[in-house]
Parts: C-alpha cells; sequence; structure tokens
C-alpha cells in the first residue's frame, strides 16, 4: 500500500521560508510522477511543482524561482523548499505520485496516491 505523509507546514511571514517534506511508502515502480498541489479556500487546487524518475522538474508560473522541488531517494522523501513566500501562497500543501509510462508527461491524472495535506500560511 502506497502512504505519503507531509510535514513542514506551519505560519511564517512574507519574505520568509518553509521547507515541506512528504515521506513515500509503499511504491515500488521505476517510472513515476512526483508533485506537490496546493488548494486555498474557494479555490481550485492548483499545481506547485513536479518532479519526474529522470530528474526533470517544473513548477507553476506563480512559484518559479521561489520554489524548489527536490528529492532523497535514500530516504524516499520528496521536499518542496519554499523561499520568499507571499500572502498569496497561504494553502493545503499535499504531496502526491503516481506511476508514468516511459516517455510520458506528467499530468494531474497521473497522481493517484495523495497524503493528508499540511497548512502553510502566510502573512503580510
Amino acid at each position: 500500500q502506497v502512504r505519503l505523509v507531509e510535514s513542514g507546514g506551519g505560519s511564517v511571514q512574507a519574505g520568509g521560508s518553509l521547507r515541506l517534506s512528504c515521506e513515500v511508502s509503499g511504491y515500488t515502480g521505476s517510472t513515476y510522477c512526483m508533485g506537490w498541489f496546493r488548494q486555498a479556500p474557494g479555490k481550485e487546487r492548483e499545481g506547485v511543482a513536479r518532479l519526474y524518475d529522470t530528474g526533470y522538474t517544473n513548477y507553476g508560473d506563480s512559484v518559479k524561482a521561489r520554489f524548489t522541488i527536490s528529492q532523497d531517494a535514500a530516504k524516499y522523501t520528496l521536499y518542496l523548499q519554499m523561499n520568499s513566500l507571499k500572502p498569496e501562497d497561504t494553502a493545503m500543501y499535499y504531496c502526491a505520485a503516481g506511476s508514468r509510462a516511459w516517455g510520458e508527461v506528467c499530468t494531474n491524472r497521473n497522481y493517484n496516491y495523495w497524503g493528508q495535506g499540511t497548512q502553510v500560511t502566510v502573512s503580510s
């Protein structure tokens, strides 16, 4: 059974930083999509950052140059380093994972496994 557990959320002032962690267990595929998503109250879920098994990453336009997705394969942990935080970054952040075929682009439908979420609140 695949399980994802996020941690690291909290409250921070604008301009501050946080690092989210996601411990992944039970996933055995060699090709995968991993990512961070967020959802603010009254808004649709938004893709924040994606990471492929190849190491390729991409980011949502609103977080480019401020957020960095990475993984520690030895620890089966996914990270999201968030710098220069803004009040509009306030949301519940979710870690997600899923399989992909070789050469397939990761889209939202690839993400079959989700964590419970961790709250990030940025005050002005």
